[in-house]
């Protein structure tokens, strides 16, 4: 049952940019039918058309033929023409099984390097390193807007520390020897004083993680274990798109231990964005009775998809999962709407 699902999401294309409310649903679906099927569009025979879907304006297009959505993603431009339009409308088309979880933007201050390097070459090296994540222009202040998904972030990240390392590097070899010595005299003294005052408590130091707010759920829902270690506590703060885990020692766990929780965190965060999807099924211009009729129908569905995260708001629910059972369960949703 699995096996299938997942070969059906491989042959699904996403379509955004559908023209709301024009047409007749039924409508709208036939033209989406034609067009994909059209040789100068790259297409071929469409096994399904899912429309309208839990977003608004995206419609799932299903082949026969898993090569049809590789020729169909190679064409730049895919522009929804018919005779039932006054317009052409551009689509966006990409892959059924695409990361969509809300990008993150993070603001770098610059001025950091300003001493070292000419700030607007090392920004075109920060895009050669980084072709996923989106710039902002530089300011003249040093500070630049950055997005992108959590993983192409901690990349950046990483890519700057390296820098700054190297950076700190190159100036303690140019230190001076007697500055050298005199810090060296310094570090004896305080080593030989915290051996004298020392209290083996097994401090092992406070380490953070930066999550996806939507990872971070999945995980506690369904790994809770990752976050549960003897000794080791770990406390999470929410806000907005990020939460930061904070993992740090409340026993006898030493530095390595505290490091080693803290990666299985950051592993198995990476690991779940690469795999995951999630979709925002909006109830914000529906009447109240049909906002119920959709919760109840999620609610009826979370047993059917046991790895799917379903987390209700007041003017929408996030349904967050394996996109094979994302592309089923959207597809219940909308049939059981329709039905109830």
């Amino acid at each position: 049952m699995a096996t299938g699902r997942a070969a059906k999401s491989t042959r699904t294309v996403v379509i955004a940019g559908v023209p709301d409310g024009l047409l007749q649903d039924d409508v709208m679906a036939d033209i989406l039918t034609i067009h994909f099927q059209k040789s100068r569009n790259n297409g071929g025979d469409v096994e399904e058309v899912t429309y309208p879907t839990g977003n608004k304006g995206v419609a799932y297009v299903t082949f026969e033929d898993q090569e049809v959505v590789e020729s169909v993603l190679k064409k730049d431009d895919h522009r929804l023409e018919d005779k039932r339009l006054s317009q052409p409308y551009p689509l966006r088309v990409t892959p059924y099984c695409e990361k969509v979880f809300s990008s993150v933007t993070s603001v770098l201050n610059m001025a950091v390097f300003k001493d070292q390097f000419v700030l607007e070459d090392l920004v075109e090296e920060m895009k050669k390193q980084s072709r996923d994540l989106s710039f902002g222009p530089l300011q003249s202040d040093g500070q630049i807007a950055v997005q992108g998904s959590f993983p192409a972030i901690q990349v950046l990240r990483d890519f700057l520390l390296l820098k700054a390392k190297s950076l700190s590097e190159k100036d303690n070899r140019e230190e001076s020897k007697s500055h050298q010595r005199l810090r060296r005299r310094l570090q004896e003294h305080r080593s030989t004083t915290e051996r004298r005052n020392f209290v083996p408590d097994g401090d092992g130091g406070k380490q953070v993680v930066v999550l996806d707010t939507d990872i971070y759920h999945y995980m506690k829902h369904f790994f809770p274990w990752i976050f549960q270690e003897n000794d080791v506590a770990i406390s999470a703060v929410t806000d907005g798109d990020i939460t930061t885990v904070c993992v740090e020692n409340a026993g006898r766990a030493d530095a390595g231990q505290v490091s080693s929780v803290k990666k299985k965190i950051e592993d198995q965060s990476i690991k779940l964005h690469s795999i995951l999807r999630k979709i925002r099924v909006s109830f914000k211009e529906c009447p109240r009775d049909e906002k119920q009729r959709h919760k109840w129908v999620c609610e009826r569905l979370k047993s059917s998809f046991p790895q799917v995260l379903v987390i209700p708001h007041h003017a929408h629910v996030e349904v967050i999962g394996f996109s094979s059972d994302i592309f089923e369960l959207t597809k219940e949703m909308s049939s059981k709407s329709l039905t109830r």
